[in-house]
């Protein structure tokens, strides 16, 4: 990086420019919003800044971040240029969203680190590492599955835990079981995928098929943990707005010595039929209080997918407020 009078010139090599200035130069536009007195170019692997020196410094502390993001992570997100802004606008007032940082690391694989990446994200790790057992409870988008997977895994590798068991109850959303090709296991498959893809993000293939094969990670329908009693395990069940009373029950009453468990779910989207309770909204009504339980609730602002997401997520919310 060199610097000149009133001109900032911040050049990088082995990134593609893409990662930095976003699909279709989108971070930079945000960027450019955000600082109008400051003219930003993009040549090849560089960034020229020309403007007033107060926004030129907090411009190059903005773009090291984002060296630093593509640099350990391989990717920068939108959410993340986002968090960066905003920490810019306002870096003496307290944000929803904290500046990237090494401890917000969960689970490092081969490749890259799986970190926290919203303050919600970044609860349910602290909850999790005080409570026995967790309820993370959000809409879509937020990161719920893949943060508690990404703890499980972490807990597995510092060997706080033996095992991980992931359970989702097998709910029919508008289709029938039935209807479904294959077996029983190829039927319940696609209830369970989710789980596995983001297992497959922290373990390679083998190690995954491996420990797989050896039960150390279980990936089942909620329906199969009835009779256990799970000792130094990590549970993790998904979906759980889709649990019964019984069913949540009979899930956190698997817990045995030496375990913990993390319940996700949003309430927004349950498909169980009108007349069955949500269990997930029923232990969020009678657990919280009882040392060693955790709640986390994630909002809108920490959904980490396609900014349209966060849009569709107020729609629906302005809709539901007028209903």
């Amino acid at each position: 990086m060199r610097l000149l009078a009133k001109e900032r010139i911040i050049e990088f090599e082995g990134i593609e420019p893409v990662i930095i200035f976003g699909p279709h130069d989108s971070y930079l536009k945000q960027i450019r919003t955000e600082f109008p007195e400051v003219s930003i170019n993009a040549r090849g692997n560089a960034v020229y800044l020309n403007g007033p020196d107060t926004d030129l410094e907090t411009l190059q502390k903005i773009f090291s971040e984002i060296l630093l993001l593509a640099q350990q992570h391989g990717e920068v997100l939108e959410h993340d240029i986002i968090t960066l802004l905003s920490l810019a606008a306002s870096p003496s007032t307290p944000s929803h969203h904290q500046q990237p940082r090494n401890t917000d690391i969960i689970v490092a694989t081969k490749d890259y680190a799986v970190r926290a990446k919203t303050n919600g994200q970044r609860n349910m790790v602290e909850k999790a590492r005080t409570n026995d057992i967790v309820f993370a409870i959000g809409p879509a988008g937020t990161g719920k599955t893949y943060t508690a997977v990404a703890i499980a895994v972490a807990a597995w590798k510092e060997k706080r835990v033996k095992r991980i068991v992931l359970a989702r109850p097998a709910v029919e959303a508008g289709e029938s079981l039935g209807f479904l090709p294959g077996d029983l296991a190829q039927k319940i498959d696609p209830y369970l995928r989710p789980l596995y893809d983001a297992l497959q993000d922290m373990l390679s293939a083998e190690k995954l098929r491996a420990l797989t094969v050896q039960r150390i990670i279980e990936i089942v329908p909620l329906a199969y943990m009835r009779g256990r009693t799970l000792n130094n395990s990590f549970i993790i069940l998904d979906e759980a707005q889709n649990a019964s009373n019984k069913q949540m029950k009979m899930c956190l009453t698997r817990l045995g010595m030496n375990s913990k468990a993390i319940i996700t779910g949003d309430v927004t989207q349950i498909d169980l039929p009108r007349e069955v309770e949500s269990g997930l909204m029923h232990a969020r009504d009678i657990l919280q209080g009882i040392k060693g339980i955790g709640f986390v609730f994630l909002d809108k602002s920490d959904v980490v997918r396609h900014k349209l997401v966060r849009d569709i997520i107020n729609a629906y919310e302005k809709d539901e407020e007028k209903e």
